[in-house]
Parts: C-alpha cells; sequence; structure tokens
C-alpha cells in the first residue's frame, strides 16, 4: 500500500515539471485535458488489475498525469481571477481537493461493501466528463494570450532552464520551498494516506465507520483553507502534538475528534 502511494506522488513531481513548460508553450488548457484524461484512464484501467505488478505500473501511470492538472489548472485558475480577491480564490481552490477527499470517503462507506475496490476505481472514469466542460467553455487566460501575442510579435520565446532555478541568488529560494512542500507531503501521507487502512486493519473498524471522520475532516479542510490563507507556521506546529494524541489511541471518538482537528489545521497549510 505505501509502496503503491509513493510511487504515484513521485510521478506527480515529474509530470507537474513538464506541465508547468507544456503550459507555457501551448496555453493551459491543453495539458489539463490530457491530464484530466490520462488519470480517469489509468485510474478506470487499474480497477482490472490481475497482479500486483499491474496495479503499481497504472498507479505509477495514474501519478504521471495527475501532476499535470495542479499546476496547469492553479495557473489558469489565478490568472484569470481578479486580483483584489485572488488569496481567497487561492485559498478556495487548494482547499476544493478536500472536497473530492470527501467524495471518495463518501462512495467508499456507501459502496465498499456492495462493488469493492475494482468498482471504486472504476468510477474514478467519471472526471474525464470535465475534459468536455473545459473544451468548449474555459478560455486561455486573459496575460497568457497576451504574453504569446508578445512573443510571437517580437519573434522570441520565453526560455528559462531549468537547472537556473538552483543557480546563486535563487537555490535559497528553491531550498526553502522544495522542504516546506516536501515537508507537508511527508506529514500528510504518513497520516492521511494510510489512516483508512490503520482504522480498516489495527482497528477492524467497518467501511462506513472509517469513512466517517475522513468525511468530517475534509469538510473541515476546505473551510480552514480559506479562514487560515493569512498564515502558515502556526496551524503546521499546532498539528505536531494533536497528531500524537489521536494517532496512538484505539478510542473511536478521539480518533475522529483529533483527526478532524487536524484537518482544520491541514487546512492553513494548504490554504496558505
Amino acid at each position: 500500500m505505501a509502496l503503491v502511494l509513493t510511487v504515484t506522488v513521485w510521478m506527480r513531481l515529474v509530470s507537474a515539471v513538464c506541465s508547468g513548460r507544456l503550459g507555457d508553450r501551448v496555453g493551459r488548457r491543453i495539458p489539463l485535458m490530457i491530464s484530466i484524461l490520462w488519470y480517469s484512464l489509468c485510474n478506470f484501467i487499474a480497477g482490472f488489475s490481475p497482479t500486483f505488478c499491474f496495479l503499481f505500473i497504472f498507479r505509477a501511470l495514474l501519478g504521471f498525469g495527475k501532476g499535470a492538472e495542479w499546476p496547469a489548472g492553479a495557473a489558469l485558475a489565478m490568472e484569470s481571477w481578479p486580483i483584489r480577491s485572488r488569496g481567497f480564490m487561492s485559498g478556495l481552490l487548494q482547499g476544493s481537493w478536500g472536497i473530492g477527499f470527501l467524495l471518495s470517503s463518501a462512495a467508499y462507506g456507501l459502496l465498499y461493501n456492495s462493488i469493492g475496490w475494482r468498482g471504486l476505481l472504476w468510477l474514478g472514469i467519471l472526471p474525464a466528463l470535465r475534459v468536455v466542460y473545459v473544451r468548449y467553455f474555459v478560455k486561455e487566460p486573459p496575460v497568457w494570450v497576451e504574453n504569446r501575442r508578445r512573443q510571437r510579435v517580437e519573434n522570441r520565446d520565453m526560455r528559462l532552464p531549468l537547472f537556473s532555478i538552483f543557480k546563486r541568488g535563487m537555490i535559497g529560494n528553491t531550498a526553502l520551498a522544495c522542504w516546506w512542500m516536501s515537508g507537508g507531503l511527508v506529514a500528510y501521507y504518513s497520516i492521511n494516506g494510510m489512516f483508512a487502512t490503520h482504522l480498516q486493519k489495527d482497528l477492524g473498524l467497518s467501511p462506513a465507520l472509517i469513512a466517517t471522520p475522513i468525511i468530517i475532516a475534509n469538510l473541515v479542510v476546505f473551510l480552514a483553507s480559506v479562514g487560515w490563507g493569512w498564515a502558515m507556521i502556526i496551524p503546521g506546529l499546532l498539528g505536531i502534538p494533536v497528531a500524537f494524541w489521536y494517532m496512538l489511541s484505539d478510542n473511536f471518538t478521539v480518533i475522529v475528534i483529533g483527526y478532524v482537528l487536524q484537518g482544520a489545521l491541514l487546512g492553513g497549510g494548504v490554504g496558505s
């Protein structure tokens, strides 16, 4: 389980870099549509896995497609939204993944006993329907359109080698950003990625009980992402003792309260 999660996240890193570069050249919509179709199809195919190796490969491919969505979608949203309320929109956008986590948890709690894990993966084809909306109703941001127009008129192209972010004058910012993001992902996936497995294997809870704290916590994540937009360090520090408090308990009430509270604090890091 941990290995599948790990390769998925690492492949997201690779595709995110590729997507950012492609988005500067061809626009935000094309990488976004390719990403959605890619990971939706890989998720659907993974549901037919006859072996662990097959599942591992398509989860890796899923991660590669998934990583491209975030930079393309975030750039499109931020460049299209009015500057005066862009901070609020950033928190709203960053926290919206909690709504997706909430829906997937609800599907697990309601459908797992009837369709199993394969059926849940097959439901992953549904996001592909969003491509139709993006194709016909989403326009390229005016900022990107103007930049490309100027590049064509001046007969030049934007060139920024990847390794320039590691040069003197930039290395400090690069290292800080990488440290912050990697630390956040380690903390997130070490708890959230394996939390359902912990409740199922160690505590023997039913799908409905497993889904309950996850649904509530991710609703709180979404709300907190907007409210915590002005701070990062405070929720991060407060989250440390909370994790030890409920993760070492076998009391379901304590687990629910602790996990939801951590969701509120997690929303701070995400939103800001």
